[in-house]
């Protein structure tokens, strides 16, 4: 997406969220729940993940670890004696699907949104839920940009892009790199990641020979594909989406790419070896964030989830597991469903235990730390690199 034209769907989303206030929906409560009050009935969860798009197959990994954890918390009784429920919305990784999602969760009247996989798309919902004082915890998407603007009730437990370019381009050091391609997406999130990454690498003395930005949605990445191919570049990070990702990786090994390749967290799913073909995805490593089969204990959480599902869990379905735990972690310390209150209830949160480590906001509402791993795809799905 252009600056543009994100800018214009901003734009759109800031006078959806002015026409709910006008229309009078408790907003100014922050999240209205059953009472102006906030302190009793149901804790309405709001989530909005694609469901439609190339990413779709995201939607059910992260509904799926939401709903465990509320169904955990309400067999043990809820907060303070109150229930939860979720609610899940389209986002469709595409910003103007996302902006009217947001709108429906307002006036579904939900206190907390737990929800956002796509940063273009998670970018047009901010001013949304915080003309309507809805506290955000985000569990996947992770650009800068969603911070950028400093609104009181946004928060990331995902690592940032800062962080994950960080510890690609230590690793791509590590392996004796001298010259690397960059190529994203043209989204907020993954041209973040690429721009910083390119950052990292220079001042790491590893020379980016080139750095390609592809149209998400094409089916032929030639142009993107020949630039790497003629840079001579030994290690390729492709920071978009598994579709994208899974055709590159399919045409640079057509093309006789005989290099390295890492992708981004976005690209982490057992779709990319499909769509790339098993051969060409092996040894691919990724970036990502603590999995269930990369921490202590995991497999206990896995089986849980694999027993109520009937499926293993996937990509993000961990972050949205968390991020309710922290939506209902913030409503105890608060005692009140009100949105100015759960704000203030996060930023003391300190020590509270996620997948990814003990959680403590930075003032910029990002995690302290990324606890990003490196992983590499063997057979037919991604493992820890080791």
């Amino acid at each position: 997406m252009t600056l543009i034209r994100r800018g214009a769907v901003m734009a759109a989303a800031m006078v959806i969220g002015l026409s709910l206030a006008a229309c009078g929906n408790n907003l100014t409560q922050g999240g209205s729940g059953s009472n102006g009050s906030g302190t009793t009935g149901t804790i309405n969860l709001g989530m909005l993940t694609p469901l439609t798009g190339s990413s779709a197959a995201i939607g059910p990994n992260m509904q799926n670890g939401a709903q465990l954890a509320v169904d955990e918390i309400n067999a043990q009784g809820g907060v303070g004696g109150r229930k939860l429920a979720l609610t899940v919305s389209d986002e469709g990784c595409d910003p103007r699907t996302a902006a009217a999602g947001a709108a429906k969760l307002v006036s579904d009247h939900i206190d907390i949104s737990v929800g956002g996989y796509c940063s273009s798309a998670t970018l047009p919902t901010l001013s949304i839920f915080n003309k309507a004082n809805i506290p955000m915890i985000i569990p996947a998407a992770n650009s800068a940009d969603l911070v950028a603007q400093k609104l009181p009730n946004v928060f990331m437990i995902n690592g940032t892009g800062v962080q994950q370019a960080e510890a690609a381009s230590k690793f791509i050091k590590s392996q004796g790199s001298t010259a690397v391609a960059l190529l994203d997406d043209n989204t907020s999130y993954s041209t973040d990641i690429a721009k910083r990454a390119g950052q990292d690498l220079q001042s790491l003395g590893v020379n980016v020979v080139t750095h390609q930005s592809v149209t998400a949605g094409e089916s032929n990445y030639s142009g993107a594909v020949n630039a790497v191919m003629s840079s001579h570049a030994d290690f390729v990070y492709w920071t978009g989406y598994y579709q994208e990702g899974g055709l590159i990786i399919k045409q640079l090994k057509a093309a006789g790419y005989q290099g390295k390749i890492m992708v981004a967290d976005g690209t982490v799913d057992e779709k990319l070896v499909q769509i790339a073909g098993q051969q060409n995805a092996q040894g691919v490593f990724a970036t990502m964030t603590e999995t269930p089969q990369t921490v202590p204990d995991g497999q206990a959480w896995v089986k849980k989830y694999q027993d109520k599902f009937g499926s293993a869990p996937g990509p993000y379905s961990t972050q949205s597991y968390d991020a309710v735990r922290v939506a209902a972690e913030a409503v105890r310390l608060a005692g009140s469903t009100d949105g100015q209150a759960v704000t203030k209830a996060l930023m003391q949160i300190n020590g509270f235990k996620l997948f990814s480590g003990p959680l403590q906001f930075t003032p910029e509402h990002t995690l302290t730390e990324g606890g990003f791993d490196i992983l590499v795809v063997r057979g037919d799905d991604f493992a820890l690199n080791k």
